[in-house]
């Protein structure tokens, strides 16, 4: 019988590709928190967590796996979370649960929240990571969101202390590497700030994630918005480059901006376009290319670079050759959930499905752009 419920502080976000991560929340919210296209957070106020809070929650979630692997003991499992105990769990300790699943997955990977970790002092930092590793031997890869701004007041020696401890990768969103873009968003920083702090995390053998926002620089910026970001990141050479596909909220302030036509959103056949031009502009880099998210219109635009640069061009090539109507009804069968590639449109019980949402668009007349961008919303 477990005496009390062990819960411990987690933020609201995570990259998807930290989906099976155990989330240790360092810092609240955003210390900047101006971004235009960015909903999150912009009623709460940022704030450091103390060592003290962190240790706590990292002696809660040890208390939690010890509880855990009792109940794998208990059932007949000597010890190992296999589904079976996870679905326990879920069911007996839904407090335990989140603990449950990371073990689940080999209790592998840690991701520290919130946006912009790094702003703890670099001593705690260490701290907090080498107490990890030391409490739990299954970890081999600890990963955070950081501003570049904030890894501009680090040196490299720091990251070199940072990696030593346990921390193997730092997620970045550059969103753009157009100063314009930038400036117009209040990103806060410019071109020569990304490169420059990106450098430095790469010169300390860090991994690197940067991400772009598809459509960011809207139908003015479409152009400079593509050419500088390839610029900026082939420059900067890091190890993954993942694109998001821009969706503006309500709660985004970027919305009054659309809807008083200040800023006009692109359709999906002109992203389209403005990844193809991206894409080829990424030169002289070694990077890997996620579309990683189900906001992007093309999930399998992902590969290696240099060597899968035509594969991935290809496929674009392949959707902007579609005929027009055929390419809303990819994007519209994409978007409900029908398709995930082109060769989905192969398969006649899908597109039947399709087809049924097309004439109900059309009998309420709307267009599939304007359906899709409500659709959108959804997904952030």
């Amino acid at each position: 019988m477990l005496d009390k419920k062990l819960d411990y502080e987690q933020g609201p976000i995570r990259p998807p590709s930290e989906a099976n991560s155990l989330l240790l929340r360092l810092t609240r919210n955003c210390p900047w928190n101006r971004c235009l296209f960015c909903p999150v957070y912009k009623k709460e106020k940022f704030s450091r967590r103390s060592l003290e809070e962190i240790k706590g929650d990292i002696a809660v979630i040890e208390k939690a796996a010890d509880k855990i692997k009792k109940i794998s003991l208990s059932s007949g499992f000597g010890g190992d979370v296999n589904r079976q105990v996870a679905v326990q769990v879920q069911s007996q300790h839904p407090d335990l649960f989140q603990v449950a699943f990371w073990l689940y997955h080999g209790g592998e990977n840690v991701f520290l929240q919130d946006g912009d970790s790094l702003l703890l002092p670099v001593d705690q930092l260490v701290e907090i990571l080498e107490l990890l590793v030391g409490k739990f031997s299954s970890i081999k890869r600890i990963t955070t969101y950081a501003r570049s701004r904030t890894l501009l007041r680090r040196s490299v020696d720091d990251f070199s202390r940072l990696k030593k401890a346990g921390l193997n990768r730092i997620h970045v969103g550059m969103e753009s590497g157009n100063d314009e873009v930038l400036d117009y968003m209040q990103k806060g920083v410019n071109f020569a700030q990304q490169v420059d702090a990106a450098k430095r995390v790469k010169a300390a053998g860090l991994s690197l994630s940067e991400y772009i926002i598809l459509g960011l620089g809207g139908e003015r910026l479409w152009r400079e918005h593509a050419l500088d970001s390839a610029k900026a990141l082939s420059e900067i050479n890091p190890d993954f480059i993942r694109v998001r596909t821009l969706a503006v909220p309500a709660s985004s302030p970027l919305n009054e901006k659309v809807q008083n036509d200040e800023f006009k959103l692109m359709s999906d056949d002109d992203i389209v376009r403005e990844e193809k031009l991206f894409i080829e502009n990424l030169q002289g880099i070694e990077s890997f290319f996620y579309s990683d998210h189900i906001l992007n219109l093309l999930e399998d635009v992902n590969g290696r670079l240099p060597e899968d640069k035509q594969k991935m061009l290809a496929v674009i090539d392949r959707y902007l050759c579609l005929p027009a109507e055929e390419r809303e009804r990819f994007c519209l069968g994409r978007r409900t959930g029908y398709y995930r590639t082109m060769d989905d449109m192969q398969n006649e019980s899908l597109n039947s499905s399709v087809e049924r949402s097309y004439k109900q668009l059309q009998s309420k007349g709307l267009t599939v752009d304007q359906y899709v961008k409500k659709l959108m919303l959804k997904f952030i």
